[in-house]
């Protein structure tokens, strides 16, 4: 029975429900009974992703994977994660282990494990999930099985790890706030705000830094929220308190989610209310600088930026068929025209100004906003350097300054931004982007929507095909 209806007939809210669950049981579970018997020990038809988008359908649920611990993982992200940046007989650590996702991963793909959660009873349902033994059959010389050192231990303190013995961090933290996972563990990173969070994480970042060698990776999947139907970017905000640490980024991940209803009820209530359901994570995933790149830093110059503008007066708007959720993809050859319908269905008005600036270096060297505008939508380069993305914050910031004098209140701009590569090094541009508009009281971020072509090629390569970029909506107070 689905946990909302035992509360509709018991009388008693989602919340409380949850509460006495997490007491009883020491951690939230969805559901009370233990796993079943296991009928796979591998995916089906499992292969490596390829592009900064992550999609996965089926949750998976081969050996003892399931979803009874809330909040947990796809076991399909540890798997793409630790096959693809660690070997055979390599150290893989998770300090919020949760409900053994990446622990049972490791041992089955042949790595060693140290497993941690400050929650005593995540542990215990990781002991529970990892009561196995492999069929001897399925046992390869070169992968033999390695039992995971499960314990309980907190993220901020790894001190009995010694400095740079680990190949490969791969964890899911808990969001602040969003899910409470535990019931008062002192320490519970579930349990604080925002501020305290990030504060908090920040010693995480440090102690992974300190832990992992040199050239290792560390891939932390977080989420947004929402707050008073604008999107928090807590996403954005710990991509920097690791970079902050001293870390590079390697790559950046969007996992897309598909547990959002986009029909019906929430449909109905997505376009009264103006608001977009979340359905993207970021899967970052961070590299420890070896000896030889420690200090150094990509060169930024600044350019003066040039632009071409084009205004058009919209007669009439259609409103059908709009999405509901963060993550659009369209045909490839519809993605413009797909992009361009539901900002104007979304963010638009009959009758107003709709205002295009295109940064490609082809215009005059101002930044002219017509008056009267109901809607900005800003396209970053084509193609993004060290040099063309330092000239389109440029004209982002003098874009924000020259709006905030003449444009009415209400008004939305829309920020385009794709993440590139420079020098090794991924540049996430929709992080960047958004720390100029947090500078600046004057707009409120309303959405951040990835965008995303439908049917993208398949092709292996040493760096994930980077195929998302980003709308960042922000709207004139």
């Amino acid at each position: 029975m689905p946990d909302p209806v035992i509360g509709d007939r018991y009388g008693i809210s989602f919340g409380t429900l949850q509460r006495i669950v997490t007491e009883a049981y020491g951690a939230n579970v969805t559901v009370l009974k233990r796993p079943k018997q296991v009928k796979r020990w591998h995916p089906v038809d499992f292969r490596e992703e390829t592009t900064t988008v992550w999609s996965f359908r089926q949750r998976g649920n081969w050996a003892t994977h399931n979803g009874r611990y809330r909040g947990n993982w796809s076991p399909y992200i540890p798997r793409n994660i630790i096959l693809k940046y660690s070997r055979p007989g390599d150290t893989v650590l998770d300090y919020f282990v949760g409900g053994g996702t990446t622990a049972v991963e490791a041992k089955l793909l042949g790595r060693r494990c140290i497993a941690r959660d400050i929650n005593p009873g995540a542990i215990g349902i990781t002991l529970e999930n990892l009561r196995f033994t492999l069929p001897a059959q399925l046992l390869e010389e070169a992968c033999p099985l390695y039992e995971p050192k499960v314990s309980v231990g907190d993220a901020r303190d790894l001190s009995d790890i010694p400095d740079g013995v680990i190949d490969l961090i791969c964890a899911h933290p808990p969001y602040a706030g969003i899910i409470k996972y535990g019931a008062k563990i002192t320490g519970d990173l579930s349990d604080l705000s925002l501020e305290q969070f990030l504060e908090e994480m920040s010693k995480v970042a440090k102690e992974s830094l300190r832990v992992l060698k040199p050239g290792g990776k560390c891939a932390i999947l977080i989420g947004d929220a929402r707050k008073s139907r604008c999107v928090v970017p807590i996403g954005f905000q710990v991509i920097r308190v690791f970079l902050n640490a001293g870390f590079l980024l390697h790559e950046l991940v969007i996992k897309r989610q598909h547990n959002c209803k986009t029909t019906g009820f929430w449909y109905a209530r997505s376009i009264e209310h103006n608001f977009l359901l979340l359905a993207h994570e970021y899967l970052p995933v961070f590299e420890k600088p070896r000896a030889q790149l420690v200090g150094e830093a990509t060169a930024m110059w600044q350019y003066v930026p040039t632009c071409r503008t084009r205004s058009e007066k919209v007669s009439h708007i259609e409103r059908e068929n709009l999405e509901t959720t963060t993550v659009w993809i369209f045909p490839a050859g519809q993605l413009d025209f797909e992009v361009r319908r539901n900002l104007l269905g979304r963010f638009g008005s009959s009758g107003a100004k709709v205002v295009d600036l295109y940064f490609d270096g082809q215009g005059k060297e101002s930044l002219d906003l017509e008056g009267g505008s109901n809607l900005v939508f800003v396209h970053c380069p084509e193609e993004l350097t060290d040099q063309s993305f330092e000239a389109y914050r440029v004209g982002v910031r003098k874009l924000l300054d020259e709006s905030a004098r003449r444009v009415a209140p209400g008004t939305f701009v829309v920020l385009e931004a794709k993440d590139f590569r420079a020098g090794g090094v991924l540049v996430p541009a929709g992080l960047y982007l958004w720390e100029e508009i947090a500078k600046d009281a004057r707009f409120k971020l309303k959405e951040i929507v990835v965008v995303v072509p439908e049917k993208v090629p398949d092709h292996k390569q040493e760096f994930l095909s980077i195929v998302h970029r980003y709308l960042l909506v922000l709207f004139r107070i």
